[in-house]
């Protein structure tokens, strides 16, 4: 009499395999995860970054087509290192316009007033603001804004106005702060080419 031989699993084999192929599964379900989100994170901050870098490259534009008010003001009004005030025309519109860039909190804004009336006044206009940089994180070791004369002599501060002749603006970005490990540094300058400036 022939005897049958069965072959497969032992209960005890198909536990085993059952843990293993699931615990297989989990790390691999943890890894990918992990790079989705690694992939997210550096795509938000490649895209914040060239957004940063356009608005910095934007605002040396305006600084450099900084001249005198439609009023007749001098092309700067106020400068320090946080903010900086002068009459360009940004919108493109035949009109010059009062540009205001100033740091607040983790942003740089950008706030624009258009002349009215006849003689053409600023006064009591509205101011239009606009979001240029968000998640700023220069200190006071590092300044977002410097000036230096014709001779390439920085200004200190209080800035004489008459005696800008060019400005430099440095960035510091980070997208996630929660996250490690990059603090980005944009940088940018404008010669202002549209004014005489007082020689030191």
């Amino acid at each position: 009499m022939k005897r049958r031989l069965f072959s497969g699993f032992t209960l005890v084999e198909t536990v085993v395999t059952v843990a293993l192929t699931g615990f297989i599964m989990l790390t691999l379900a943890f890894i990918i995860q992990y790079f989705y989100k690694t992939a997210a994170y550096a795509l938000e901050q490649t895209q914040a970054i060239n957004s940063a870098r356009r608005s910095v490259e934007n605002t040396v534009t305006d600084l450099r087509e900084a001249s005198y008010g439609e009023d007749g003001s001098y092309p700067i009004v106020a400068a320090a290192t946080s903010s900086v005030t002068f009459f360009a025309n940004v919108l493109g519109d035949g009109a010059v316009e009062k540009v205001h860039y100033y740091l607040s909190g983790p942003s740089l804004f950008r706030g624009t007033t258009e002349p009215a009336g006849n003689p053409p006044s600023y006064a009591g206009q509205p101011e239009t603001v606009t979001l240029v940089i968000d998640n700023i994180r220069n200190g006071t070791s590092t300044p977002l804004l410097r000036y230096f004369d014709a001779s390439g002599n920085e200004l200190p501060a209080p800035v004489n106005v008459a005696k800008v002749a060019s400005v430099r603006i440095q960035v510091l970005t980070d997208v996630n702060p929660r996250r490690a490990p990059d603090v980005y540094t944009l940088d940018g300058a404008a010669t202002l080419r549209n004014l005489d400036t007082i020689q030191p």
